[in-house]
């Protein structure tokens, strides 16, 4: 009986152990960019991280357990400049005190992690809503690019929930894109057909690393000039005789 009563207290006492965990490594690592009551603070030179360099962050109120679950799974956070681009790395917290974080943010309220379920979608049904709204900016094949002030970071590391939450979040300058642009069930499609261009089904052809259409089309002018030399040439010795 005693054993089942410790237990008992043990799992009524884990969560409010992950929330002081949780808030214990936010006013360590976080509380310098974005505020003591999440409320975030403007970029100044003035404010001083512990790295010595400027702090300044948006606020956190409301962003909910997705954004923070994204941004610190990716390692988009922390950054070492508020000016910085947030680039994908191996992610600065281990997984539980990511957990903690994550519940730690959400507690302030927003949205939860998604759940996203891909075996639902459709890859032809993807690929039209990537062609739409994604494909601009990160290729046909997820591949990636650079727009004005900002790298399109490529998509082969995402995970279906890091997907998911960026399609929801809008990172960076990347739009945001709510249940009215695309439904649940299209986001199933979407990240299937992400999900696939990481491993897709070349039934042809040379892909090139599917590196996109400018070096596929380097690569031909290169074959179609060769061809046209050895063609002269071929006309050149012919003309000879």
């Amino acid at each position: 009986m005693r054993i089942w009563l410790v237990l008992l207290a043990a799992l009524a006492l884990a969560p409010a152990a992950a929330a002081d965990r949780g808030r214990d490594l936010y006013f360590a690592n976080c509380v310098w960019c974005h505020g003591a009551g999440l409320q975030g603070i403007e970029s100044a030179a003035a404010h001083s991280s512990p790295g010595n360099g400027p702090a300044g962050g948006p606020p956190l109120l409301g962003v909910g357990a997705m954004a923070a679950h994204l941004y610190l799974t990716t390692g988009y956070m922390p950054l070492r400049s508020p000016t910085q681009q947030p680039k994908r790395r191996r992610p600065h917290f281990s997984a539980p005190d990511i957990a903690a974080l994550v519940g730690f943010i959400g507690a302030h309220g927003g949205p939860p992690v998604p759940h996203v379920h891909p075996e639902r979608g459709s890859v032809k049904t993807g690929l039209t809503i990537f062609t739409e709204h994604c494909a601009g900016c990160h290729q046909m094949v997820g591949e990636g690019g650079i727009v004005s002030g900002a790298s399109v970071p490529a998509l082969k590391a995402a995970t279906a929930t890091q997907i998911a939450e960026a399609v929801r979040v809008g990172p960076y300058v990347m739009p945001r894109f709510d249940k009215h642009d695309i439904s649940p069930r299209e986001l199933d499609s979407l990240v299937r057909y992400v999900l696939y261009t990481d491993h897709p089904d070349n039934r042809g052809g040379w892909s090139i690393g599917l590196l996109g259409p400018f070096p596929e089309g380097m690569v031909a002018w290169l074959i179609a000039g060769i061809a046209l030399l050895a063609l002269a040439r071929v006309i050149g010795e012919g003309l000879k005789r």
